[in-house]
């Protein structure tokens, strides 16, 4: 045995990421706002590409990066400035070279930006000692300004300035406006002060009393039943405010931990009514706000905007097409690629530059539209295996999984995964997200399976059609599936329901016998 160096040829194969690869992927798991975020920064950094405007922004029609037919540039784009800012922006290495071929005076944009002005004008080249109107730098009225009133609109005010405006027109005693802002600074985002009025009134050095005189004054604010240390006093100045604070919903009030647990027959002695008053007042309860601050500060709710538009066409089929609204398109201007390098004068360095942006965009361009035919093709065969829930609501909604379709388009399971992951589908059933149609399989006595989803929404049916006298358990809900060919076990149904949150058959026979 020779023990020693030795030199060894050896040929194996591995999958290797590239920073390309990695983009697709990406790009392929992102959200509709999370591509047009990237696009944006893409065409910050990248010159030669531009955002298609105008169209049917479809991405049926786009031809292949390699197909894209060199466009001449726009009008009033300056080429060589162009070439300048690139040979000078800090992306090539700052070495000296040639000028370009371009005179510095071309350069300069008189009643421009460079020149002390910030607007846009009609073209008139009057400096700014001419003072002539219309000139580049604006004009001297606002007789031609585009603006609308809606840019003019002021946002929605927040809690605290609500309700400084009303503490400064209900108290005039500096000292009570100092309470009140004080107290309005306590508040937390639902309306209620995190701190006691004790300890208030001892960090400002003044009585409990008067702290207590300010804050009830407060309390009636709008909106009503701000200003409070429970939920129990929230509610008590809200139907305070309606003039039903009686003493059996006062009683209510003091004992809403049995409502929750939903002890109506100990509720009805303590408050002393029977059982129709007690669902009326339960009823005016639950028409109150519990947390009337929470509606200021909260961020306007965004929009879901469905990636996929399904609508049924004449033959009966299904029609999935991109939303236009949701899918950027953006194209390679090799035109200007091909007009800037001729007037570059850099050399190699300069020319590498732009051919790398050149392949930048061009893969940007491809992964983009092999991006919306993968989208297209998953969401096609989704379709197809659930065409009963399209056509005949839940209760045929047929389980499936990942596998299921990876194996029918042909790709993998992960890929398939990153298709549906943040992408909905308009329908005529409804705004679904693509993973809403893959569940889990539940077993049949006739041998087919049945979906997951589609037995909550069975035990919910079931549950909500009993009588008062007919309560069903568990064990009768796992007859009832069985006897509709569903092989499912009790302790599944008792997830199921949980997750419903269903309460369970005795207490549910309890709140149905109290109320009759």
């Amino acid at each position: 045995m020779v023990i020693g160096p030795r030199l060894d040829l050896r040929q194996t194969q591995s999958l290797v990421m590239t920073p390309q690869l990695r983009q697709a992927i990406k790009l392929l798991q992102f959200s509709n706002l999370e591509v047009n975020a990237f696009i944006a920064e893409e065409l910050e950094r990248n010159p030669l590409l531009e955002r298609e405007e105008g169209g049917d922004g479809g991405y049926a029609e786009r031809p292949a990066p390699d197909q894209v037919v060199p466009a001449p540039p726009e009008q009033g784009v300056d080429l060589a400035h162009l070439a300048a800012e690139i040979s000078t922006s800090g992306l090539l290495p700052s070495e000296a070279a040639s000028p370009l071929d371009a005179e510095s005076a071309e350069w300069f944009d008189r009643g421009g930006a460079a020149d002390g002005y910030g607007g846009l004008g009609n073209g008139n080249e009057s400096g700014p000692a001419g003072g002539a109107q219309g000139a580049r730098g604006g004009a001297p009225d606002f007789s031609d300004d585009e603006r609308s009133i809606d840019s003019l609109a002021a946002g929605p005010r927040s809690l605290r300035d609500h309700l400084g405006e009303q503490l400064r027109l209900s108290f005039h005693d500096p000292a009570e406006r100092l309470i009140g802002a004080h107290l309005i600074a306590l508040l937390d985002p639902v309306g209620r002060l995190s701190a006691a009025p004790a300890a208030i009134a001892e960090a400002l050095g003044i009585s409990l009393a008067r702290v207590e005189s300010v804050r009830t004054r407060m309390q009636r604010f709008d909106p009503t039943g701000l200003f409070c240390v429970s939920l129990a006093e929230c509610l008590a100045v809200q139907l305070a405010e309606r003039n039903r604070l009686d003493p059996a919903m006062a009683a209510l009030l003091d004992n809403l931990e049995l409502l929750a647990r939903r002890e109506m027959r100990r509720l009805m002695e303590i408050c002393g009514v029977d059982a129709e008053d007690l669902t009326d007042m339960i009823a005016e309860i639950r028409a109150l706000d519990p947390k009337p601050g929470a509606g200021f500060d909260e961020a306007p709710a965004t929009p879901i905007l469905p990636d996929l538009l399904m609508r049924a066409a004449p033959d009966g089929n299904w029609l999935i097409e991109l939303n236009p609204d949701t899918m950027p398109r953006v194209l390679v201007n090799q035109g200007l690629h091909a007009q800037i390098l001729a007037r570059t004068k850099r050399g190699e360095e300069a020319r590498g530059f732009l051919t790398e942006k050149l392949q930048t965009a061009n893969w940007l361009v491809k992964s983009l539209h092999q991006r919306a035919q993968t989208i297209l093709k998953v969401a096609a065969e989704i379709t197809r295996q659930q065409d009963g829930f399209f056509r005949h609501g839940i209760t045929h909604l047929r389980p499936l999984t990942l596998r299921d379709v990876a194996n029918v388009v042909e790709m993998h399971e992960s890929t398939v995964s990153r298709v549906t992951a943040n992408k909905y589908m308009a329908t005529p059933r409804g705004l679904f997200e693509l993973k809403y149609f893959f569940t889990t399989a539940i077993a049949g006595t006739t041998g087919e399976s049945h979906s997951a989803e589609a037995i909550r929404h069975r035990i919910r049916a079931l549950i909500e059609a009993e009588s008062a006298d007919a309560v069903l358990s568990d064990d009768a809900l796992v007859a009832a599936l069985r006897g509709e060919g569903v092989d499912i076990a009790r302790r599944t149904v008792a997830k199921y329901r949980e997750a419903l949150r269903i309460p369970g058959s005795v207490q549910r026979r309890r709140e149905k016998a109290e109320m009759t």
